[in-house]
């Protein structure tokens, strides 16, 4: 039997959140403005880091890291999504589409990567704190981000291939933008198999990090209830806080999704999970290492009091 149209797809629309007007205009200005708080938060993050000596730490390397997938990964998703909120018709060329899958898969995968190395950095600075400058040296860092960029984009790239060589027999895409699952959902064919490569993928890129970050986590608890002094305790838990934030923040969230028993993710949980991952956590990121951590509020205040300390001296 002789497939239709299903290869000469040139483009899809998007269904996203709502169909009603008044909705998409005010949903237009609240992720706005969210998308450039995120913008603005993420780059003066990594402004600070590069500005400031004290902070060309391991920690702060990842974490440079991990602020350029935030706002890369927001990039891919909020600008499309907010142009559809105003657009009267919502689609995506085929290219597009796969582009957008694409990037917003790697940088997702990036993420959770990172935050399993972020945690490593963790338990040595706690656990082994004579040998951190040895253990963390620049070439493992350098080392370990890499690897992270690579895995997660050739893990995207591997998906982004398999899923648009489906026929597709619909263009209506239930989702606020080319999510993986929500494509798949397309084809006119079985698509067990893409839904295996899916699930592998969820437990390499989201199970097998998470269990290195509980690891990591387990030692370092266990590392802290045999410091003697409660103020020991507590620098050495405050050194690992805002890292724990965002564990809780981003694998929490796609365990609840992604990890029910007997069941699989709706299409609302799924739109929402993207609307979380895009908007959300990105935001929040430069915030919890801002308003959590001393060194990042040392560092901003030693900026503000340089910039000053400069408009003094141009209004004299």
């Amino acid at each position: 039997m002789e497939v239709n149209n299903e290869t000469q797809m040139h483009e899809f629309i998007l269904l996203g959140l709502s169909g009603d007007w008044d909705t998409h205009v005010s949903l237009f200005i609240l992720f706005l403005l969210m998308y450039l708080v995120t913008v603005l938060g993420n780059f003066l993050i990594i402004l600070l880091i590069r500005l400031d000596s004290r902070l060309h730490t391991p920690m702060y390397f990842f974490l440079t890291n991990l602020s350029l997938v935030d706002v890369s990964y927001a990039t891919s998703i909020v600008p499309q999504l907010l142009a559809h909120f105003l657009a009267t018709r919502k689609a995506i060329p085929f290219l597009s589409c796969a582009a957008q899958l694409f990037f917003s898969l790697g940088l997702g995968g990036i993420e959770f990567l990172l935050l399993a190395v972020m945690a490593y950095d963790r338990y040595v600075a706690v656990c082994d704190p004579l040998r951190y400058s040895v253990i963390m040296h620049t070439g493992l860092c350098t080392w370990l981000a890499i690897a992270s960029w690579v895995s997660g984009f050739i893990n995207s790239l591997v998906h982004t291939v398999i899923t648009f060589h489906l026929p597709m027999c619909a263009k209506y895409i239930d989702h606020i933008a080319c999510e993986t699952l929500a494509v798949v959902r397309l084809a006119c064919v079985d698509t067990s198999s893409n839904k295996i490569a899916i699930m592998v993928s969820s437990i390499v890129l989201l199970m097998t990090p998470f269990f290195l970050v509980l690891l990591s986590y387990i030692q370092i608890i266990s590392t802290i209830l045999k410091i003697q002094s409660t103020e020991g305790r507590w620098k050495a838990f405050h050194t690992c806080a805002s890292h724990l934030t965002m564990v809780v923040l981003c694998y929490g969230m796609a365990i609840f999704t992604y990890i029910q028993p007997h069941s699989s993710p709706s299409v609302l949980q799924e739109k929402l999970m993207s609307l979380f991952y895009a908007i959300l956590t990105p935001m929040l990121n430069p915030m919890i290492y801002s308003l959590r951590n001393k060194e990042v509020k040392g560092a901003w205040q030693k900026l503000l009091g340089k910039f000053s300390g400069f408009a003094s001296k141009l209004s004299t």
